[in-house]
């Protein structure tokens, strides 16, 4: 049996309070250890860490998918159906603007999925997705 282990990502942001704010308050990341330029968070069992770097900003790259400007990079978590509902509700309800409002992307195709993409407080995309069949995560 495939045992999925944790992914861990650190990644750039400029104002470790905004961070601690969105990813704690508003995602509900448990908080790990910290330093002054840096904090874990524990994202749906997953380690990122937000690096302070005062110059960081957002990339402005995007691709096309079905119909919409995804950003490059994004990073998130696929997450069930219900905890993918529960969370769009967490951020619509912090007043956060979604970047691709949460919907169902490939409907009927191979890899349906429900998506959302929006952004952290230093411009870092995130994209959180479930399935309503996992077995289409690889789906071609």
């Amino acid at each position: 049996m495939n045992t999925v282990r944790p992914f861990h990502l650190a990644f750039p942001v400029h104002d470790l309070a905004a961070t601690r704010g969105f990813y704690g308050g508003v995602l509900g990341c448990r908080e790990g250890r910290s330093a002054d330029r840096w904090i874990d968070f524990d994202l749906y069992g997953h380690q990122i860490v937000a690096h302070l770097d005062e110059a960081a900003r957002p990339a402005g790259a995007s691709n096309p998918v079905d119909g919409h400007d995804v950003p490059v990079p994004h990073f998130g978590v696929v997450l069930t159906m219900a905890d993918w509902e529960k969370l769009a509700e967490r951020v619509r309800a912090a007043g956060i603007a979604f970047g691709i409002e949460p919907q169902v992307r490939f409907k009927g195709r191979p890899g349906e999925q429900a998506t959302m993409f929006f952004r952290d407080p230093s411009g870092n995309a995130l994209e959180f997705k479930a399935f309503a069949d996992d077995a289409m995560l690889f789906a071609r």
